[in-house]
């Protein structure tokens, strides 16, 4: 048996930081069915994790596009707000986008439409999430990230402040800058049409 690699350890964790499991409801009994096992949005309610794991509203006090929260939840769904403007991270292998490989076309913004990523810079890097190379120039902000007790960088839409993901770079996947853009399938939207040169 192969031991999976630090790299492959870390993003999984980072998967299941923002997701937290309880048991689903049975209305026949305690022991007359087997119970099954249903992600909870996040840890909010608990304040310590919350803090720890990343369920920090987004900062929207320096961006272009500003919105009360209540606006960006009407907006956005409840999974599109839990990720773009509370930091989350959906599991790896749930966004239709992870293998999604057009020859051309835009990845733009789930909340303010904003070009982001051209299609040619994305690359299957295995992690479970769509993954780019690099972004349109100043489409993508990074910040320090240290909710899990290490440093990372976050990427977040300089146009609104929503969070993408996070940026690893130097892990040697073959692509020009040796960067892995780390994105949510769900903070981000495909047009087949170039909407930035």
């Amino acid at each position: 048996m192969r031991f999976p690699s630090f790299p492959t350890l870390i993003r999984t964790f980072q998967a299941f930081t923002n997701n937290s499991f309880r048991v689903a409801n049975s209305t026949r009994g305690i022991y007359s069915s087997p119970q099954r096992a249903t992600p909870i949005q996040s840890m909010h309610n608990i304040p310590f994790l919350g803090a720890l794991f990343g369920t920090k509203m987004a900062d929207n006090s320096n961006y272009p596009v500003q919105k009360p929260e209540g606006e960006w939840q009407t907006q956005l769904s409840p999974e599109q707000f839990r990720i773009l403007r509370k930091k989350g991270t959906e599991p790896p292998g749930s966004s239709k986008l992870d293998k999604h490989y057009p020859d051309a076309g835009v990845y733009t913004c789930a909340g303010c439409d904003a070009p982001l990523y051209k299609a040619n810079h994305k690359f299957d890097s295995g992690c479970g999430w769509p993954a780019f190379w690099d972004a349109f120039p100043g489409a993508v902000d990074q910040r320090s990230d240290s909710s899990l007790g290490m440093m990372r960088t976050e990427i977040v839409c300089t146009n609104c402040g929503g969070h993408l993901g996070h940026i690893f770079k130097g892990e040697k996947l073959g692509n020009p800058k040796d960067e892995r853009h780390c994105v949510n399938g769900i903070s981000i939207n495909f047009s087949p049409e170039d909407k930035k040169e």
